[in-house]
Parts: structure tokens; sequence; C-alpha cells
């Protein structure tokens, strides 16, 4: 078959490995599969390997499209063509950005989630991955060192979770399948102020110091931190509502407390510092 010849049947090698990937429930391999010229784009900036790649032919009828190819070439990752009908089965989005690619999970080391005066997001059983995603993405944004991604929470690395975080998920250092409990007893062995969010924390946000070595952790909306835990931190903190709204959504929450430990140690927004 010509390099350049179009893909068109679901019985080849390479449909199937891509097929298999999309269509496995849990996130337990070495792989992830990366949609979209933007995520390719992301991917390839943070140092992701990425390993094979497919493309629809609308993918070389756009700027984006082409630009990704483009750095697919440079980096020596073989893409092929394949029909846009096989491509689109292998999207997760209501409408397919014609391209699709293989990569390897970044790894990162614990060491890179508390450097420096670390401010660290945990989160603990974020199952929407979208959600999952905007939290990390939050946390990038705000100057986060890390995060931990505890309990059951989404793939951080599932398509719906990697387009809530747009790429954060390639660059921020994280770590999964550590329990909840474990995590903080690290925190604070490394003395790194443990602040647990909730509805009824006993301080608010705003008028706790963030400004060292802080951890900020986040439930799931449903049923929130565990009470051991929050028994356990170094402080549990909330956000002031007006009645009658009793809670916020976890990433709005998430947000408010990590601007809060920025605007602390001085953070100006990306263009703004002088």
């Amino acid at each position: 078959m010509a390099a350049d010849e179009t893909l068109r049947s679901r019985a080849n090698p390479l449909y199937k490995r891509l097929h298999a990937l999309r269509q496995r429930a849990a996130a337990d391999g070495e792989l992830c599969l990366v949609e979209g010229p933007k995520l390719v784009l992301e991917a390839i900036a943070a140092g992701v390997v990425l390993v094979e790649a497919a493309f629809a032919p609308r993918a070389r009828a756009t700027e984006p499209g082409r630009a990704a190819l483009a750095a697919l070439a440079a980096q020596g990752v073989p893409a092929r063509s394949m029909s846009a009908e096989l491509v689109a089965s292998l999207s997760e989005a209501e409408t397919s950005q014609g391209l699709v690619a293989l990569g390897r999970r970044p790894v990162f080391e614990e060491a890179a989630i508390l450097r420096g005066t670390a401010l660290v997001l945990v989160a603990d059983a974020v199952q929407n991955p979208g959600n999952l995603g905007g939290l990390l993405r939050t946390a990038e944004a705000a100057g986060a060192t890390g995060a931990y991604l505890t309990g059951a929470c989404a793939d951080p690395l599932s398509w719906k979770a990697l387009r809530g975080s747009m790429g954060s998920a390639f660059r921020l250092p994280h770590a999964r399948g550590l329990a909840l409990d474990a995590v903080v007893e690290r925190l604070l062995a490394r003395g790194i102020a443990v602040l647990a969010t909730a509805a009824d924390g006993e301080r608010r946000y705003d008028e706790v110091d963030l400004s060292g070595p802080s951890a900020i952790l986040v439930g799931a909306e449903s049923a929130g931190l565990p009470a051991a835990v929050r028994a356990r931190a170094t402080a549990s903190l909330r956000v002031p509502l007006a009645p009658p709204v009793e809670s916020l959504n976890v990433g709005v929450a998430a947000a408010l407390v990590l601007y809060e430990a920025a605007r602390q140690r001085g953070f100006a927004p990306r263009g703004r510092e002088r």
C-alpha cells in the first residue's frame, strides 16, 4: 500500500489500535488518544511523545490541521491518511476535527508537584472529566505547582478532560492512584498547609494566609470531602454565599481559592507583569 493511500478498512491495524484505545474504559495503559490539531500541537509543545497518527482529508484543508501535520512530520511521527468516516468513528466530538494521534502518557516526578513554594491542587473523586480538565487548567493558570488526583477521579487524559484542560494535563505535574488520606499525610509531613474546602468551612478563603506552601483540597460536588480528612486538615475554608445558594461548582470554588493564593503571592496575569 502506498504511503499516501487513504485507509478505508476497519480491519487496518492502525485503525484497530486507535479504536481499541478509544473504546477502553479504564485508563491504565501507557498510551492516550489525542484528538484535534490544537491538542496535537499542545502535546508536541509539552514534550509528549506521539507514536502515530491518522488524519482525514479535511485536516489538510485547514490551517490548524496543516500546522499539526507539519509538526508531526517534523517530529518524525508517522501520519496516515484515513477516510473521514473512520476518523469520525474515533472521535468523541459531535463533529470530528479530522486528526487523531496516539501518545505516550506523560509521567511526572512527585518532586515537581511539590517544588518551590508549593501550591498544590488535590482533587478527590471528581468524576466529571470536563470538570476535572477545567480544574487542571485553572490550577496551571493560577500558578499551581502540581496536582494530586485521588479516589475515583476521571482520567485527566481522556478526550473530554483534555478538551476541558486545553492541554494543561500535558504540562501540569500531577499524580494519580493515591488514596486521599495518604496524600494528606504526605503533605503534612512536608510542612505543607492542607486546606480543605467546604460549604461550612471554619474560615473564609480570603482570610487565610496562603502565601506559604499550601495544598487546596476539593471533593466531588455531590459528597464533598470525607469528614476524617477535614479533621486532619490544617484548616477548612468556605466561600461566603448569599442565600438561598448553598454551594458552588467545584471548579468555581477551586478557582477562587487558587487565585486568592496567587494574589497573596504577588501573581500578575501574563502580559501584565510590568
